[in-house]
Order: structure tokens, then sequence, then C-alpha cells
């Protein structure tokens, strides 16, 4: 599933350059992840880069866009093609 940020959210700006999609912005009060963009770094790294080096530790899985690994990686081809 994508990832999002929740309200902890410090702005710190530190996940941003580490996103492989460039799926993460400013928002309104915090950063936040376009669903369409997340791939959780399937098909880049190992693991969630953004979620690596949060320091607020508040970067989770958007219940709400729920996406196996294979779907995850259809995207990131989609995405990198």
């Amino acid at each position: 599933m994508a990832l999002m940020i929740t309200s902890d959210c410090i702005n710190c700006d530190v996940c941003v350059p580490e996103c492989p999609n460039e799926a993460i912005s400013q928002g309104d009060d915090i950063y936040v992840i376009d669903a369409a963009k997340c791939t959780e770094c399937v098909g880049h790294f190992d693991e969630s880069q953004c979620i690596e080096v949060c320091p607020a530790d508040c970067i989770i899985p958007d219940p709400s866009h729920p996406e196996s690994k294979e779907q995850l990686q259809e995207k990131y081809q989609r995405l990198t093609a």
C-alpha cells in the first residue's frame, strides 16, 4: 500500500530528497505523499527510504490505498517506463 505522513510530521524536509518517485511534497500543514506515485520504494530499494530517515516516525502505510507488493511493482514499472 502507499504510505502516508501523519500529523506528527515536524516538517524537517529530510524525506523529500529520499523519495525516488518524487511522491512527497509540502502540503498545507505537513508533508504529503501522492499515493499515485508511492511504491514504498519497491523497484528501487529494499526498504522505504522515507521511513528510514524520518526522525518523527510519522510515515505509515495508508489504509485507504491497499496494494500488494506485486501491485507496487507494477506501479513502479508504469512510473519508470
